[in-house]
């Protein structure tokens, strides 16, 4: 998108009081500040010709009041009480024109008074037509008050744009930037900066220490200007459940419509965060009931067109599942890790998580070689949550899809308590006999072979400290040698060949007969898949 490098008509704003009195037509009357000096800059709301005493009441703050006196009180208490009431108004100015009631001078408790509340104070020696100020500072007045309403009009068209467009926190960054020409910084609750944009004039100053600098700015609104530290902030998310704070750098009181900017970019990142929440759950609640519907029933007519309608082709399509298992991550994480390789990949794809496991069903084109995009998706997924990964063989018809997600489960589930690698994607042909007791861990037979032939050494070690299950254990993962089997499990040779020697006693067999070691090592392996 497009956009300005300032908001429109950024240069008509509201006239201060030092540029109202530098207009050659109040030039004219030949100017003279008594009291204010340090307060000129104040802008001009507009401007009333008043003669009335009692003004002040009908003012709403920002005006400039021009009067020549003729109805102000006589004595000094009443002038006091008339100047102190334009201050407690808000009045941007007294501006007085000399010659009706007072000749050259001001009285002084009208003076004093003025010094005393803030109120700006100026006098005209000559004659000016007060009808004709009125005339030329109200049109600039409401040029500008157009000004802004166009800037805010043309804030609300960029930002709804930004918005339709599914414009991310940079995106909003960049065009705060271009509408203001200022640094603007996205910080988290923590305020650790997310992103931010530098002004075309700035070093980054401003950024240095930024932890104790944002830690500083204190505004009691959720929108405010801390002159200190020279930041215009507002908070990202609904009050009092801020996710964040946009900060733009000002050294000046900002604008309205700097605010109205900050306010809009803040309002359209807190949209773009719901929105991807809202677009993520709702995607992985679509996956997760395909996931489901294609383990269950994967011959079910209404599937197909399901999985194209949420992205996933099928027809003529090689169709790939894949299981993974965090190692550190939460599940979540991964899942997201996975959807966002999917579209780095351009890989078709849907994932769910299903008994604390990361399912996963690939559509890959005719030609496309799996262990290459397998070991692609892995690298991906790998390098934000590190995982466990395995695929099963490729179908090409959707009707057997349960077969390949099966098998990579069966191939995940045998890994375990093994030290199988993270870096590689392991399948059916890794498995060998762990992978055959996966398939059939959950026929009960199995299961009662598997107590049987270990029930003598755990019964032993649970009333010994000195385990017997170990001892085993070891001698079979170590066939070369039981000096090795020793060492692994940090006993000595006479200590381990004592306990082998109790082992086959309580056993009743020779732990040399080859078919014992089968048997024992099957159980292990039941054993340790059940558990």
């Amino acid at each position: 998108m497009s956009l300005p490098d300032r908001l429109p008509l950024q240069t008509v704003a509201l006239p201060t009081l030092s540029e109202v009195l530098e207009m050659p037509l109040v030039r004219a009357g030949r100017v003279r500040v008594l009291a204010g000096h340090d307060v000129l800059d104040r802008a001009v709301h507009w401007v009333h010709p008043a003669e009335l005493t009692d003004i002040a009441p009908l003012l709403r703050g920002g005006e400039l009041v021009l009067t020549t006196g003729i109805a102000l009180p006589e004595d000094p208490a009443g002038l006091a009480s008339y100047a102190t009431s334009l201050a407690a108004a808000g009045a941007a100015g007294l501006l007085v024109e000399l010659g009706r009631r007072w000749a050259t001078e001001l009285p002084a408790s009208l003076v004093d008074a003025c010094h005393a509340s803030g109120l700006p104070l100026v006098t005209l020696q000559h004659e000016v037509p007060f009808a004709r100020i009125a005339q030329v500072l109200g049109e600039r007045i409401v040029d500008a008050r157009l000004g802004e309403l166009q800037a805010v009009e043309h804030l609300h068209e960029v930002f709804t744009e930004l918005t339709l467009d599914d414009a991310g926190p940079t995106e909003v960054l960049e065009a705060v930037h271009r509408l203001s020409g200022r640094t603007v910084v996205l910080e988290d609750e923590q305020h650790r900066v997310l992103d931010y944009v530098l002004a075309a004039d700035a070093t980054g100053e401003w950024l240095e220490a930024w932890d104790r600098r944002s830690r500083r700015v204190d505004v009691p609104e959720r929108t405010g200007w801390d002159a200190a530290q020279e930041a215009l902030v507002t908070g990202v998310g609904r009050p009092g459940r801020a996710t964040g704070r946009l900060l733009l750098h000002t050294s000046t009181a900002p604008p309205a419509r700097f605010v109205s900017l900050l306010e809009r970019a803040a309002a359209t990142i807190a949209v773009q965060r719901t929105q991807a929440r809202d677009r993520d759950t709702l995607v992985r609640r679509t996956h997760l009931a395909l996931v489901l519907g294609l383990l269950a029933d994967p011959s079910s007519p209404d599937l197909p067109r399901r999985c194209e309608l949420a992205g996933l082709p099928v027809s003529r399509r090689t169709l790939v599942g894949v299981s993974m298992r965090p190692v550190s991550a939460p599940t979540a994480e991964v899942i997201a890790a996975v959807i966002a390789a999917g579209h780095r990949l351009r890989l078709p794809l849907v994932a769910a998580e299903i008994d604390r496991d990361v399912r996963v069903l690939l559509s890959l084109r005719t030609g496309d070689d799996q262990a290459v995009v397998t070991a692609a998706l892995l690298a991906r997924v790998g390098s934000v949550a590190p995982v466990r990964m395995t695929a099963g063989r490729a179908v090409h018809d959707l009707g057997h899809v349960d077969r390949s997600l099966q098998e990579a489960q069966h191939v995940l589930e045998s890994l375990a308590g093994t030290s199988a690698s993270a870096d590689v994607v392991h399948r059916i042909e890794d498995a060998h006999v762990r992978g055959l007791v996966a398939l059939l861990q959950r026929d009960a037979r199995l299961t009662d072979f598997a107590r049987r032939e270990l029930a003598p050494l755990k019964s032993h070690d649970a009333a010994s400290s000195r385990p017997l299950l170990e001892v085993v254990r070891s001698l079979l993962l170590h066939p070369a040698g039981k000096s090795g089997a020793a060492a692994a499990i940090h006993l000595s040779r006479p200590a381990f060949y004592k306990r082998l020697a109790q082992a086959e006693s309580l056993l009743g067999v020779s732990l040399d007969d080859p078919e014992t070691r089968l048997s024992l090592h099957l159980a292990l392996l039941i054993d340790e898949l059940e558990t």
